[in-house]
């Protein structure tokens, strides 16, 4: 038995790192709010807190909607959610695209035009994926699999019967006393399974000088954020690559000291919220051309998760490689990176493979029809 194992689909919260993992029960407190002023608020209710307490939830990627952050009843510590083994059953269900494939790849297109035409240099374009369920979803066992992926599992309850599920490979920021760490990534290529085409891939990818581009431009964004919090901030001068079970990407660990006052956790997520990994620069241009050209919400997809307590230290990932489970079905997310360079059929490619760890998750997998193509999808619950 795992702690994972008592997760109340209502109203608990997990959140599983490589070391150990966090379980919340309740909500004793729940702050109101849309997105942009829940920290805010947040803050007010973390200097109000007891030594046991602590904060939990998801911000979502758009300022203007609800956040679902809650002080629970209780919260337990373990040791790190030991991954499932073995493929899952899968049975064919018939996926809905939002956008269709073809609107995607004319997104990605309109958006090319825009970066050689205006200030915009990179602009995140994602799709979503919508598929019915069969029967309940079995959270802790959906858990172990996001595990086999690696990076930070979660499972938050959200109002209306909803849980906002995922397995992302992205740390946006933690802080344990002064030390503040941030791991963003970017650029990515999809793993083969082959040791020897993922090395070859993998040193495409250092190599790439769009997607190096494309990493600078996001790590060049996060250090000028942080560096007003920090006396001492360093990043090495070249990327690694950071591997997941379905994609390698470009990753660079930034470090600081911080300064005092030292803000929270919480505070320094808000701050770099959000980054140009799931956004894009400059944000505003980019913010702009997300709203004209994806055609869907978001919602807590490309937001942030993760947790805080009294002392200001926590930790919060970014909402990627996720899903959205409602009653009878679930609702997946991917995005690409969008630069000069890019091109429709390769950002359409990069979703597809991205999408592929929560699906293979559920026990989904692509039918093998073309890439981007409508197609049946195989799953279970």
């Amino acid at each position: 038995m795992h702690l994972v194992d008592d997760y109340d689909p209502e109203s608990g919260f997990f959140f599983g790192t490589s070391a150990r993992s966090l379980l919340t029960r309740g909500s004793a407190v729940v702050l109101p709010g849309r997105g942009g002023l829940a920290p805010r608020r947040a803050e007010t209710v973390l200097a109000a807190l007891g030594a046991d307490q602590i904060l939990v939830g998801a911000i979502p990627f758009d300022d203007h909607r609800p956040a679902h952050l809650v002080v629970p009843e209780d919260h337990r510590w373990g040791p790190a959610l030991p991954p499932e083994t073995g493929d899952a059953p899968s049975r064919p269900v018939t996926p809905r695209h939002e956008p269709p494939p073809e609107e995607y790849r004319r997104a990605v297109a309109e958006a090319l035009d825009r970066i050689g035409h205006s200030d915009l240099s990179k602009v995140v374009l994602a799709r979503s994926v919508r598929i019915p369920l069969p029967e309940p979803v079995r959270i802790p066992r959906l858990l172990r699999r996001l595990r086999q992926a690696g990076g930070f599992v979660f499972g938050c309850a959200l109002p209306g019967h909803r849980v906002l599920v995922g397995g992302s490979p992205e740390l946006l920021v933690s802080r344990d006393g002064d030390t503040v760490v941030a791991h963003p990534l970017a650029g990515s290529r999809p793993r083969a399974g082959d040791p020897a085409i993922d090395r070859r891939r993998a040193a495409e990818l250092l190599d790439s000088d769009k997607d190096r581009r494309e990493h600078a431009l996001v790590v060049a964004d996060i250090a000028k954020a942080l560096a007003p919090f920090c006396r001492d901030l360093s990043a090495p001068p070249r990327p690694e690559i950071v591997t997941t079970s379905h994609m390698m990407h470009l990753g660079t660990r930034i470090t600081g000291v911080l300064a005092e006052p030292r803000p929270s956790a919480l505070s320094l997520a808000a701050a770099l919220h959000p980054t140009p990994a799931v956004c894009g620069t400059p944000t505003g241009t980019a913010q702009e051309t997300i709203r004209r050209l994806e055609g869907f919400d978001r919602d807590f997809y490309a937001g942030m998760v993760g947790w805080c307590d009294s002392t200001g230290d926590g930790e919060w990932a970014v909402t990627i490689r996720c899903a959205e489970l409602a009653p009878g079905g679930a609702r997946l997310f991917a995005g690409a990176g969008v630069v000069a360079g890019s091109t429709p059929e390769a950002e359409l490619a990069e979703t597809d493979a991205k999408l592929a760890t929560m699906l293979s998750a559920l026990g989904a997998r692509l039918d093998g029809e073309e890439v981007g193509r409508d197609r049946r999808i195989h799953a279970v619950a």
